[in-house]
């Protein structure tokens, strides 16, 4: 158990972990606090928005559920924009053996009790990740890398481990969400907890450049699978370009490295030819 964190305290984090935060004016106070506790918190729950341009009902809620209906918004261009500093109405009613999971930090995450005697809004920070969860909207590769780093943000600051990661169908029979494979997304969260917060993949020496051979690249493109939802998953699995999209984040994350080394050893020819007579 820990004390959620102090809004300026998660800003800080989130852009360590290289989140591209957005605030919306007036997200610390913007809260369901008033209708109950909020902390001590165990985990994180991960949700697709079923719906797009979702900013929006994220913010002001429903007539029968009033926002904020999470602690971030993740658009589909990565811009992952603060909704509440406190209490938001994202999970909703949580089965004891799904939520004793999240305690212990179990690497397996059971089948949720039909019962539901725990308060996921107390316990539980809440991502809603905009996609129509029809098992065919893509999540983009930059959706999913902030995605990822954001739960692993909040994760390193409490010290918890990737099983402190739920996705809502993993605390409740009620819901589906998010429509991508909940065992994938924790391992990629580990994957980042075992580096600093400013660690992006292929950035981890000046020579490595992309860090694969030919080969590599097209073991991991073309033998990798997607990140399907249960119900297209078998769909999917031989769709070399569903397959590719899986590994997207990692290639442009390196990409995206050795394109800032190059423009970095750029400045430094700039700069010295500017110092020659």
């Amino acid at each position: 158990m820990a004390a959620p964190l102090p809004a300026e305290t998660l800003l800080a984090k989130l852009r360590a972990e290289g989140v591209r935060v957005a605030e919306k004016a007036g997200w610390r106070t913007h809260t369901r606090n008033h209708k109950g506790p909020w902390g001590p918190v165990n985990g994180i729950v991960i949700h697709h928005t079923a719906g797009a341009n979702s900013l929006g009902v994220c913010w002001t809620g429903t007539s029968s559920l009033p926002g904020p209906l999470c602690h971030t918004h993740l658009a589909k261009n990565g811009t992952a924009t603060m909704i509440s500093g406190g209490r938001a109405n994202h999970a909703g009613t949580f089965a004891a053996n799904a939520h004793q999971a999240v305690v212990n930090e179990s690497s397996t995450h059971p089948r949720p009790d039909s019962s539901e005697p725990v308060d996921g809004n107390a316990h539980y920070y809440g991502i809603e990740i905009e996609n129509l969860g029809n098992g065919r909207d893509p999540y983009p590769a930059v959706q999913y890398d902030q995605a990822v780093r954001w739960a692993a943000a909040i994760c390193r600051a409490h010290g918890w481990s990737a099983d402190s990661v739920i996705g809502h169908k993993e605390g409740t029979r009620r819901k589906i969400d998010p429509s991508f494979d909940m065992g994938r997304f924790r391992e990629d969260v580990d994957e980042r907890l075992a580096h600093p917060a400013s660690w992006s993949p292929g950035s981890t020496t000046p020579d490595e450049g992309l860090g694969m051979d030919a080969k590599q690249v097209h073991d991991a493109v073309w033998g990798r699978d997607a990140i399907p939802s249960p119900t297209s998953a078998a769909t999917h699995q031989t769709n070399p370009t569903w397959k590719a999209a899986s590994f997207l984040p990692e290639i442009i994350d390196r990409l995206a490295a050795l394109t800032s080394k190059v423009d970095a050893l750029t400045k430094k020819i700039d700069e010295r030819e500017a110092r020659t007579p």
